[in-house]
Parts: C-alpha cells; structure tokens; sequence
C-alpha cells in the first residue's frame, strides 16, 4: 500500500510505535528530498491545526517524534532550521487556549486580533472563526510576537455588519 492510499507520511509516522523507528523514518523521508519532506511538514502543520483537547498529549508526543526523526531540518531547507521549536509553540499555546476556555464555552464567533500600540502599523484581526480555528491562529501567531506586541483571542458577542451597498 503506498503513503497515497494510507493518508500520506504524516500518517505513516502517527503509527511508528518502537524506538528508533522515527529516526529510521526520518533518513528516508530526508533521502527523499526537499519535496517529501515539505509535504509531510505540511501534514503535520494540518494536524496541529486540528487537534483536539483529547490528542493535545499526543500532538506534544508527535513534536518530540519529528525532533528524533529529523533532528537538524535545516540542513534540508534553511527556513526549517527552527521548525520543531515553533511546532512545539504551537502545540503548547493551543494547548493553553483549550485549557482556559472549557469546551461548553466554544461556541460562537471567535477573532484573534494582534496589535503594537507603539507602531503606526495596521491591527491584524481574524474575525468570523470557529474556536479551534482561532485557537491555532492565535497559537501560530504567539510564537512570532515581538516584546511590544500583544494577541487576543475573544469570543464576539455581538456583531453588526454592513457592507458598502448596504
């Protein structure tokens, strides 16, 4: 059965179980090239998008396996030199932001907003999100914060909206 039928390498590596078996699978997915490899970077980019309260063990579990697997990715692509630390991020702030906003307490609209009150750039907000969604957001964009920038995620209570033709 090829990685095609069986959902990819991402899910090849879900199921390794022995030791050594992640750094096995890591030399051959490095022996097949950039191309692999950003493929199932990006499988595991979905996952830790997707998961649940239930997988946040295992999502930090798998963060530890792909170290083991492939523990220097930036010899492959330098924009991967620091891919593992900021998968670990990830995990962990989404982890933080299931755990503070119980699940009975989901529903709704959500947004993720980021700000700099000392620059005159733009606010970057992410409105209309399910929880999930603004949970990996605010995840993903926590680990790139500088000193004077914060992050919010907030449920909306409220909405009014119009367009221009309204």
């Amino acid at each position: 059965m090829t990685t095609a039928q069986t959902g990819g390498r991402f899910a090849e590596f879900r199921s390794l179980t022995l030791p050594g078996e992640a750094a096995e699978f890591g030399k051959g997915l490095a022996a097949e090239g950039f191309t692999e490899v950003r493929r199932f970077l990006d499988e595991f980019r979905d996952y830790l998008r997707n998961f649940t309260d239930s997988q946040a063990g295992t999502a930090k579990f798998l963060v530890a396996q792909g170290r083991r697997a492939i523990p220097v990715p930036g010899r492959i692509s330098p924009s991967w030199t620091d891919v593992w630390d900021e998968y670990d991020r990830i995990a962990s702030y989404k982890c933080e932001a299931m755990a503070c906003i119980p699940p009975l307490s989901r529903n709704g609209e959500w947004q993720v907003l980021l700000d700099n009150p000392h620059s005159n750039g733009n606010i970057a907000v992410y409105p209309g999100l399910k929880f999930m969604e603004a949970a990996y957001l605010y995840a993903y964009f926590r680990t790139r914060l500088e000193p004077s920038e914060y992050i919010r995620l907030q449920r909306i209570d409220t909405v009014i909206m119009n367009t221009g033709r309204d």
